[in-house]
């Protein structure tokens, strides 16, 4: 009788690793899927506008502050150098909009330079920061 009872003690164990095994394939999954968004660094005082609209996804955003600096990824970057920063961060994380926050007392030069800039380095889709009312 000491043998089967010691018997049913080894069949009640839980076996844990199916449960660990799963537990890590949904971290895998959730670092590989995770997408990290390259913000400018600074704030701008954005101009209002009547018609703006949400952009649904955009990893990265270049700030142009009212002095003609322009921040990409919280550092300040020269306007040529614009275009190699861009096809670096788009190497790390591939996207197909740029949204340029430029303050409302930016110079319309500067800002079109930006622009200028995100074309050369392959992006199509740009898109201008708005507050909206």
């Amino acid at each position: 009788m000491a043998r089967k009872h010691r018997a049913e003690e080894e069949e009640a164990t839980i076996d844990m690793t199916p449960m660990l095994d799963i537990v890590f394939i949904m971290l895998i999954f959730f670092i590989v899927t995770t997408s990290f968004v390259k913000e400018a660094g600074i704030e701008v005082n954005k101009p209002k506008a009547e018609q703006a609209t949400k952009q649904k996804s955009a990893n990265i955003f270049i700030a142009i502050n009212e002095n003609g600096e322009v921040w990409m990824d919280k550092r300040m970057v020269d306007v040529e150098r614009v275009a190699a920063n861009i096809e670096r961060l788009l190497a790390e994380q591939p996207t197909d909009v740029v949204i340029v926050q430029a303050d409302v007392e930016a110079k319309h030069g500067v800002v079109v330079e930006v622009m200028d800039q995100i074309k050369a380095a392959g992006i199509d889709r740009i898109s201008v920061a708005a507050k909206d009312n």
